[in-house]
């Protein structure tokens, strides 16, 4: 396969930034998002928050998320880092894998149930158990995406732990 030449990769390189920039940016909105719930005076308020998380995570995060993960993979597969041949990559690649599963099982949907049970119980909704477990979750989880993902950006420009050496026998 043909690598690309200097322009397509800064060109894929600045689609790649924009889209984990954008990631980033809106699970930092979401941790706002979820720290004003303390400040509800009504169930509207409390159920249109929750709606925009959901919208948040559907409509921005996870194109992002998908996005982010898909330019990453072109960059390896159409440049000289490759899959495999330095550490920082091997590393960004599970981090992002890893945040995009854990988002899928838990994250995404401890957002629709607090959005459903906001919807249907309005202010009551805070004396529910069960949303006030799926409410820290996301906070708690929020935040560890979001650190995590600030460690994958910063990962990305310094570039540590160098290049792998592969011996010709570990090819298999």
């Amino acid at each position: 396969m043909k690598k690309l030449n200097v322009k397509q990769k800064q060109w894929l390189i600045s689609t790649h930034v924009v889209f984990a920039g954008t990631w980033f940016g809106t699970a930092l909105c979401m941790i706002a998002i979820s720290l004003m719930k303390s400040d509800i005076a009504s169930g509207d308020e409390l159920y249109a928050l929750n709606a925009v998380m959901k919208m948040l995570d559907d409509f921005v995060i996870i194109p992002s998320a998908i996005l982010s993960l898909l330019s990453g993979t072109l960059l390896c597969w159409l440049t000289i880092w490759g899959f495999f041949k330095h550490y920082w990559v091997v590393a960004k690649w599970v981090a992002t894998v890893t945040l995009i599963v854990t988002g899928t099982i838990w994250l995404g949907p401890w957002t629709n149930a607090m959005t459903s049970i906001s919807a249907e119980q309005r202010l009551l909704a805070l004396e529910n158990p069960l949303y006030v477990f799926d409410g820290q979750a996301v906070l708690i989880g929020a935040i560890a995406q979001t650190s995590s993902l600030l460690v994958v950006i910063i990962i990305s420009f310094l570039k540590p732990w160098g290049k792998r050496e592969i011996k010709p026998n570990q090819t298999k």
